[in-house]
């Protein structure tokens, strides 16, 4: 199965749109729903309506299919750092959407970091366990009926970026090797990929 990166130019148009509330995150990483107990804050009274999650985690294979093709997408930490950052100076945050098809009012991005550290990052705070160069974000929701409807009862569950990205060259096929399944295979080469880039990066 084919594995290909995707990546930005800086210099095109290509880059993150918005921020998506799904039910299945295709990082597969939940967000946490921060509420006022949380922090104690005196002024605070009732729920403070932040989501915080993984937006886009590094050399994590992605499973894509269009019609008869499959295969899997993934970014390096270099281009996961490119995106927040863009995202941020293209002045995007408020862009959301419910399951990548109906666009919302009153979502917004306002906390945006690259995870440095496995001990003392925000995120550790918060039961996460993420890798390093990991994008999170903090969304506050200040629209009744998306969290009402949708985070309270659970129907979503963690982000999705959607916007547009190119694809690098595909890597060169490597000889099979006949006394693996198709599924060692896969796998293997997924490993490979990201060792490949770990090393490089």
């Amino acid at each position: 199965m084919r594995i290909v990166e995707l990546i930005l130019d800086e210099e095109s148009e290509l880059g993150i749109e918005a921020i998506s509330v799904v039910e299945s995150p295709a990082i597969e990483e939940d967000f946490v729903a921060l509420k006022s107990q949380e922090f104690k804050l005196a002024e605070v009274d009732g729920e403070r309506r932040i989501l915080m999650g993984a937006l886009l985690i590094p050399n994590k294979p992605i499973y894509r299919r269009n019609g008869e093709d499959e295969y899997y997408i993934y970014f390096s930490k270099d281009t996961v750092l490119k995106a927040s950052q863009m995202y941020l100076m293209n002045s995007k945050q408020n862009n959301s959407t419910l399951e990548h098809q109906y666009e919302l009012e009153g979502l917004s991005l306002v906390e945006s970091w690259i995870v440095e550290d496995k001990v003392h990052d925000k995120s550790v705070k918060f039961g996460m366990d993420l890798p390093l160069g990991t994008w999170v974000g903090s969304v506050k929701v200040n629209n009744d009926k998306i969290w009402n409807e949708f985070v309270k009862t659970g129907k979503v569950k963690g982000f999705s970026i959607e916007g547009y990205f190119a694809d690098k060259m595909e890597r060169p096929k490597e000889p099979i090797d006949e006394g693996l399944s198709k599924e060692d295979l896969m796998v293997q080469e997924i490993i490979d990929i990201i060792k490949e880039s770990e090393n490089n990066g």
